[in-house]
C-alpha cells in the first residue's frame, strides 16, 4: 500500500466515516477513491459484516448477527497507510468490554451499530462498552434505527449520561430527511451529526441548528463516492469556515490531534 499525498490543495479532508471492506485489495481502492476526492485521511471501520441485501431486510425486518467484524483487518491496513487511515473499533455488544478495553490503544474511536449487532442503545451491554470508550478518551460513532431502544430519543438519552464522552449520530439521524434528530440533539453539546446519507437540506439545517463546531463530514465510502458527500455540502451552503470546520478541524479535535494541515494535503 502506497499513500499517496501532495500539496495541490490547501484544504485537507477528513472523512469520518468510510469501511473497510473484507475483500483483496480494499484498502489500495479506499485510498483511490480518497486521492480521486481530494479526501487526505479518513476514520475507517470494518464493514461487510454481512451482506448488504440482508443489513437491508434486517433494518425492515428486524435481525441481527452476534459474530465479530474483522477490526484487526481494520488496524493492519490503518498501520500501513502512512497515517492516512484512522482504526476504529467495531463493538460486539454480545462480548465482554474486555478484548476492547485491552486493544483501545490501538484505536481511535469505537462504533455500536443496533442494526448489526441488535443490541440497543438503551441495553446495559451498550453502556458498559461506552464507559469503556470514557475511559480510553475515544468517541463513539452510532447509526440509530426507527426501533425500541435504537432511536435518536435513546441516543439523546445515552449522551446524556455519559456527557464527558462525544458521541456521533450518523447519517444525520435516520432516513434522508431527519430535521426531528437535529432538534433532539440539539441541546446535547457531546453529540456531533455525521453527514453521510441525508439530503442536503439536512446538513443545511444541521447548520443552522447545531453550528459548524458539530457537523463531521462522512461519506460512507465505498458505498458512496465521497465526491458525491462532499459536492452535497457545497451545494448544502457551507462557506469558507463552515467548510473547514466539517472537513477537518472538528474531526482533529474529535481525534484528540492538533490541526496540522500543513502536514497533511488533499491528494492532487
Amino acid at each position: 500500500m502506497s499513500p499517496h499525498l501532495t500539496t495541490a490543495d490547501p484544504r485537507p479532508v477528513l472523512d469520518f466515516h468510510v469501511r473497510l471492506a473484507p475483500v483483496e485489495h480494499a484498502a489500495d481502492r479506499l485510498l483511490s477513491m480518497m486521492d480521486e476526492s481530494g479526501v487526505a485521511r479518513a476514520v475507517v471501520c470494518a464493514g461487510g459484516t454481512m451482506p448488504l441485501e440482508r443489513l437491508s431486510r434486517n433494518l425492515i425486518e428486524g435481525g441481527h448477527i452476534e459474530t465479530d467484524a474483522d477490526n484487526e483487518a481494520v488496524r493492519a491496513a490503518c498501520a500501513a497507510s502512512g497515517g492516512r487511515l484512522v482504526p476504529f473499533w467495531f463493538a460486539n455488544p454480545h462480548r465482554d468490554p474486555a478484548e476492547y478495553r485491552e486493544r483501545a490503544a490501538e484505536f481511535r474511536g469505537l462504533e455500536i451499530s443496533p442494526a448489526v449487532h441488535g443490541v440497543g442503545l438503551d441495553d446495559p451491554r451498550t453502556a458498559a462498552l461506552v464507559a469503556a470508550a470514557g475511559e480510553a478518551g475515544h468517541s463513539v460513532y452510532t447509526v440509530c434505527l426507527e426501533r425500541p431502544g435504537a432511536t435518536v430519543a435513546d441516543l439523546v438519552k445515552l449522551a446524556a449520561g455519559h456527557p464527558d464522552v462525544t458521541f456521533v449520530l450518523g447519517h444525520m439521524g435516520i432516513g434522508n430527511i431527519d430535521l426531528y434528530a437535529l432538534e433532539l440533539v440539539g441541546d446535547l453539546p457531546n453529540v456531533l451529526a455525521e453527514t453521510s446519507g441525508g439530503y442536503a437540506v439536512v446538513a443545511r439545517t444541521a447548520l443552522r441548528l447545531l453550528g459548524p463546531d458539530r457537523i463531521l463530514f462522512g461519506s460512507e465510502a465505498p458505498l458512496q463516492h465521497p465526491a458525491t458527500e462532499l459536492d452535497k455540502l457545497r451545494r448544502a451552503g457551507f462557506e469558507d469556515a463552515d467548510w473547514h470546520a466539517a472537513t477537518w478541524r472538528n474531526a482533529c479535535r474529535v481525534l484528540g490531534e492538533p490541526e496540522r494541515t500543513r502536514e497533511w494535503r488533499s491528494p492532487g
